[in-house]
């Protein structure tokens, strides 16, 4: 019996590596949005902390206090845009992982395809071989007979 040969083997190989980057690089990403949004979260805790009014620091402390405060509201803002930029990011990742595994799953439906159609031949090939057999033991038994 033969074996099954897919001529577009090393394509599919290719598209499955293809995909394994594609993976690789959206869990990349996954752990860039969630390490961006620690951040985030972490400096709006810090800012929860300390957003709270003081009436017993001087005049000095609360200037350092309040320009804490900027900064830290600056630094939220820059997180949030990273944070979007990260998600917008992952969003990417996600289209391209999407469209190689398509190209790998059009490669494998071709390779099935091809598969069933050698499966259909080789059982074709085993009939029309046992019609033979039967038919020899056929006319050896009526010759005989």
């Amino acid at each position: 019996m033969a074996t099954f040969r897919f001529s577009l083997q090393k394509l599919l190989d290719m598209r499955i590596d293809k995909e394994e980057e594609a993976k690789l690089k959206l869990m990349e990403a996954q752990r860039l949005q969630m390490e961006a949004e620690a951040n985030l979260n972490s400096l709006k805790e810090k800012y929860a902390k300390y957003n709270t009014i003081d009436t017993q620091l001087s005049v000095v402390e609360k200037k350092i206090k309040q320009n804490y405060m900027n900064a830290l509201v600056n630094s939220i803002n820059v997180a949030e845009e990273d944070c979007i930029k990260k998600s917008e990011m992952v969003d990417s990742c996600r289209n391209d992982l999407k469209a190689k595994q398509i190209e790998r799953k059009t490669v494998e439906l071709i390779k099935e395809k091809k598969y069933e159609d050698f499966r259909k031949e080789e059982d074709r090939k085993e009939q029309v071989q046992l019609d033979e057999f039967a038919l020899y033991a056929y006319v050896r038994t009526t010759e005989r007979g």
